[in-house]
């Protein structure tokens, strides 16, 4: 009893850090009676004890100071942590931590989600209020002896044991405690299944030991056989009654009977393992060597020569799309190439994730901005080094920071001439600003220079999602005031009129240029609307949204004036878009060293998500649940989803291996040379 009364601050610490731990999951996951509870409780012991160490070498005043200091740190880290969930939709990295002077931009939306999740805050910091108000009078703080700090060590050892122990003997399957622990970074699910506290040091372990995506190579034997190959009828179609007048159509899409061809380049993996010394690297020409190469079809070439205008569009959703509000962006979806199951997966570190998917076909690596990494690196296979290369004017635009996201690095190295907001890019500076300002201002730099390649990340339909807090929302408020919508719901299609108007001024100037015809214009998300609110989604969608897969499906506009509108209901997403353009622009590129598959070939159709759910042509693999939904008629062996998981878990790691090795430098570039 003597014991316990004298360090009765060290359970004051367990309690504190094990309540902040549940208020978050509650507040963000939803979470309770989960694996996390219990993670969440053992891992906090150590850090309560760390914390009671340090304060007892000390006497009465410092060791209450400390003791109030160490749980204002930690309710402000929690606190910091709830609030940037709400922004973003995930939880921060120490490494984003260290690059967060950029997200104070964003102070007058901290503010109102700072007062949306008072009590929530409040109840964070709640540990903190009452050791300030009743700790003197209920709390020792005094010093021990060395013979107590030997017992608090021993706990300290003991409840990591116990933890890592129930790690161990728990499941080991995809998204379990174990996976995510030793070989997954998914900061939303490692949060609700280990606690943040947890979840924050291995993420410090990470950084420091320089950690990536844990593979088993072994695995790849499931891959060594050639896929059942894709119908083409099946999933590129006209979705009109089959007649005379669309037979046409149907010709086009059969499977011609010739020698088939691959999109590779002359890549001696075979050579190349042979006289590799590194065995990361040989490792990845054996696994290159054996992934399944993409086959030219009838879209290869199809639009070779023609100028390309390629489009990340803030958080555009099927949402932002009205035929009676934005007639321009409903006809380039519907008289285009109309991807009726296409996605933009969110990813776990920052919102630039999305870009870099859409940019480069590979899977963002975990921990670090991944657009910003590639900034060091040879990148041979995105548009602009690949159209700059065959002399084309290259171009790319942003109408926010010039360097947010260091995208005064990444861009530059994709062959573009950069220009954004404080870096020769004269637009009004406002929050947001207007997409329709950037092509007034830009499209007389390249319009007369074919051929060309413009790329635009633009920014008018970013949170927050109010015409208090968006001024393109207020610009306008005018048009959307009528409509039987929430408030929310109205601010986030106003603030997409003027992705509206952008794209309807640059057709209308690539019409009285005479090239409207002769340039392709791709236009995907770089994520979901995640600032808007879980019943505002519904609003918008008229049912519930299910959040696995549906909240992520998104619209891919892939136009050209005069083509045939053209249905396409194969599963893609933006992993897909730089192979997919690679390939009907008639580019030389290799498609194994590519993460996604260019749509319009054979090959299996697969989306993959950042917790490794996937969807295929056959159904769709939710991993949380462990659940596969199949598609009404789909056959396939016992073996399909283990061989699908496997390649998922290739794609993720490989791809931080080619961000970490600058890959393409070591097998392309003497090539080139």
């Amino acid at each position: 009893m003597k014991f316990i009364k004298t360090v009765n601050l060290v359970f004051y610490f367990i309690i504190a850090l094990f309540f902040m731990e549940t208020i978050l999951r509650l507040c963000t996951t939803g979470e309770f009676f989960s694996s996390g509870f219990i993670f969440s409780f053992l891992f906090s012991i150590s850090l309560a004890i760390i914390f009671y160490i340090i304060c007892s070498f000390f006497e009465d005043k410092i060791c209450y100071i400390l003791g109030s200091i160490f749980l204002g740190l930690s309710a402000l880290i929690f606190s910091s942590q709830l609030i940037y969930f709400k922004f973003f939709r995930t939880f921060y990295s120490l490494y984003s931590a260290g690059n967060s002077s950029q997200v104070f931009e964003f102070w007058k939306d901290i503010i109102t989600l700072l007062a949306k999740n008072f009590i929530w805050i409040i109840l964070i910091f709640l540990p903190f209020i009452l050791i300030l108000i009743f700790g003197k009078k209920i709390l020792s703080f005094k010093k021990i002896k060395w013979s107590y700090r030997v017992v608090l060590v021993s706990c300290i050892f003991l409840s990591h044991v116990i933890g890592l122990a129930n790690v161990y003997i728990g499941e080991r399957t995809l998204n379990s405690p174990y996976d995510l622990y030793f070989k997954t970074d998914n900061p939303i699910l490692s949060v609700e299944k280990l606690g943040l506290i947890t979840t924050m040091r291995i993420d410090l372990q990470r950084i420091i030991s320089g950690w990536s995506p844990v593979f088993d190579s072994s695995s790849l034997d499931l891959l060594s056989s050639p896929p059942v190959k894709t119908k083409v009828n099946t999933h590129v179609k006209v979705m009109e009654p089959l007649d005379s007048s669309n037979l046409a159509c149907v010709s086009s899409n059969t499977i011609k009977k010739e020698k088939l061809e691959y999109n590779t380049l002359n890549i001696d993996f075979e050579n190349l393992i042979s006289n590799e010394k590194d065995e990361v690297i040989k490792d990845m020409h054996k696994y290159f060597n054996i992934v399944q190469p993409t086959t030219k079809n009838e879209y290869t070439g199809k639009y070779k020569g023609y100028n390309l205008i390629l489009i990340t569009a803030e958080s555009f959703s099927p949402y932002a799309v009205r035929e009676d509000l934005t007639p321009t962006l409903y006809k380039m979806i519907h008289d285009g190439y109309n991807f009726t199951d296409f996605y933009n997966p969110i990813w776990g570190v920052s919102t630039s994730d999305g870009e870099y998917v859409a940019c480069t076909s590979l899977v963002p690596k975990s921990g670090v901005w991944s657009f910003y990494k590639s900034g060091n690196n040879y990148m041979p296979f995105v548009m602009g080094n690949q159209f700059k290369n065959i002399g084309y004017k290259t171009m790319a635009y942003h109408n926010h920071s010039y360097t947010y996201y260091k995208r005064n690095i990444s861009h530059p190295n994709m062959g573009y001439e950069y220009k954004g907001l404080g870096n020769g890019l004269n637009v009004k500076k406002t929050w947001p600003e207007s997409d329709l300002e950037m092509m007034e201002k830009t499209v007389s730099d390249y319009i007369n220079n074919q051929p060309f390649h413009a790329y635009y990340m633009t920014v008018s339909g970013h949170m927050q999602y109010s015409f208090n807090g968006n001024s393109m929302s207020l610009k306008n408020r005018d048009t959307v005031k009528d409509l039987p919508y929430s408030e929310q719901a109205k601010a986030y299609i106003s603030c997409n009129l003027e992705l509206e108007k952008a794209m309807s001024y640059l057709l209308n100037a690539l019409e009285e240029a005479g090239i409207a015809d002769k340039t392709l214009i791709a236009l995907s998300a770089d994520h979901y609307p995640y600032g808007l609110e879980d019943k505002t989604f519904e609003e918008l969608a008229g049912h519930p949204v299910e959040k696995n897969f549906e909240l992520f499906k998104s619209p891919f506009i892939l136009y050209t004036k005069g083509m045939e509108p053209t249905t396409i209901d194969k599963p893609c997403s933006s992993l897909d878009i730089i192979p997919t353009l690679s390939n009907i622009l008639g580019l030389e590129y290799d498609s194994r060293l590519l993460m996604g598959r260019d749509i319009f070939s054979d090959s299996e159709p697969l989306v993959l998500f950042l917790n490794k759910s996937f969807i295929t042509d056959k159904g769709r693999y939710n991993s949380k649940t462990g659940e596969f939904i199949s598609k009404e008629g789909a056959t396939f062996d016992e073996d399909y989803i283990k061989r699908i998981s496997t390649i998922v878990n290739s794609k993720f790691h490989y791809s931080a291996k080619i961000l970490e090795t600058d890959y393409y430098n070591k097998i392309l570039k003497e090539m080139e040379n």
